[in-house]
């Protein structure tokens, strides 16, 4: 039988953790931002300082690879997973940039199902990287994060019929699609996320 014996490290983990930390607060803003009177400025604003927040964490995590000898798990998998989690902030500071920009006056309210989503599938993901050290207890937060993302995709594709209904004026079906785009690939990165954590829990098993 086969051993592989691999340093407790702690670091990595707490990254992780911290990263997911942020879309919990970035999905938070989202919510803020599709609300009825919001200050769009200020939650713009914030956003963007979360996702420099998000940003540092990420380049924390790389440089710690990058000047570790042994690393938990393959260095394949950290930059992989690392990288998807940086990618849902992205997409969903990118929505929140987008509902400022576009000066959108009003929103279907099928959004907010997709930002309930995101919300869901941020809290299941910080609560699941804690559980990376042991590699136990996971397998129920991809099967929900996937669960989620089948309900994310159902309400694209009616939020797409909806657009393009003929009850919106074609510049605001322009607008909106790239709002409801941005949130669906936010949505599909958490999914991708869940995957690239099954794929380390197989492989460390």
């Amino acid at each position: 039988m086969a051993f592989r014996i691999r340093p407790v490290d702690a670091t990595f983990y707490d990254l992780f953790s911290e990263s997911a930390q942020h879309l919990v607060i970035g999905a938070g803003l989202l919510a803020e931002m599709l609300a009825e009177g919001a200050d769009r400025e200020d939650v713009a604003q914030r956003m963007r300082d979360a996702e420099h927040a998000a940003d540092e964490t990420t380049h924390s995590i790389v440089r710690r690879v990058n000047s570790t000898f042994i690393t938990p798990f393959d260095r394949e998998d950290i930059y992989a997973l690392a990288s998807g989690l940086d990618d849902i902030m992205d997409m969903m500071d990118e929505a929140v940039d987008l509902v400022l920009l576009y000066e959108v006056k009003e929103l279907p309210p099928e959004l907010s199902v997709q930002v309930e989503v995101l919300q869901q599938c941020a809290e299941l993901t910080a609560d699941a990287m804690p559980r990376l050290r042991s590699m136990k207890d996971l397998s129920e937060f991809w099967i929900e994060i996937n669960r989620l993302e089948n309900t994310g995709d159902k309400t694209f594709r009616r939020l797409l019929a909806k657009l393009f209904s003929g009850d919106f004026k074609a510049l605001e079906v322009l607008k909106l699609k790239d709002i409801v785009e941005s949130l669906e690939g936010a949505i599909d990165a958490f999914e991708k996320v869940a995957n690239t954590i099954e794929q380390i829990a197989v492989k460390e098993s």
